[in-house]
C-alpha cells in the first residue's frame, strides 16, 4: 500500500465537472492498493498518516499532525501508485490489487481515518477524476506499508 501525502491549504476532486469532495487546510491523500495488502496493512498506514507530523507548530517546526492542526483529509484512490516502474518506459500494473479487493481496502482506509474523528472527504473509486489542490509548502511525502 502506498499513500502520497500532500499538505494543502485547499483541495477538491471533481467527477463529470461536479465537485464530489473538498477540504480546506489539511492533507490530500492519493492511495494505491497493492497485491498482498490486508486490513492490518491499511490500519498501520492509516495510523501513520493520522500521526504524521507535517504541520508547523508555534516555532515553525513540523511537529503537528493533521488532528492537532485542525485539518481535514481528502482521500482519493490512485491506481497508478501501485505500478512497477523499475523496467522500461511503460508502467506495469501486475503489482496492483484486483479492483474489487482494492476498493474494499480503500473503503476500509477511509473508515479508519473517519473513525479517528478527522473530517474526511473522498473521491469516487474507479472514476475519472480531476483533482485540484494548493500544495502548502510544497510538502509531499510517499508513505508505504508492505
Amino acid at each position: 500500500m502506498k499513500v502520497l501525502l500532500q499538505r494543502v491549504s485547499a483541495a477538491h476532486v471533481e467527477v463529470n465537472e461536479e465537485t464530489i469532495g473538498q477540504i480546506g487546510h489539511g492533507l490530500l491523500l492519493l492511495v494505491g492498493i497493492c497485491k498482498g495488502d490486508t486490513p492490518a496493512t491499511v490500519e498501520k498506514l492509516a495510523q501513520k498518516v493520522l500521526g504524521y507530523r507535517v504541520f508547523e507548530d508555534e516555532q515553525g517546526k513540523m511537529n503537528l499532525n493533521v488532528q492537532q492542526a485542525g485539518g481535514g483529509l481528502l482521500i482519493v484512490s490512485q491506481f497508478t501508485l501501485s505500478a512497477d516502474t523499475d523496467k522500461g518506459l511503460r508502467p506495469s500494473f501486475s503489482s496492483s490489487a484486483p479492483p474489487a479487493e482494492a476498493q474494499r481496502l480503500y473503503e476500509y482506509f477511509v473508515q479508519c481515518c473517519t473513525a479517528a474523528g478527522v473530517p474526511v472527504a473522498t473521491g469516487q473509486f474507479g472514476a475519472d477524476m480531476q483533482v485540484h489542490l494548493v500544495n502548502d509548502g510544497p510538502v509531499t511525502f510517499l508513505l508505504e506499508a508492505n
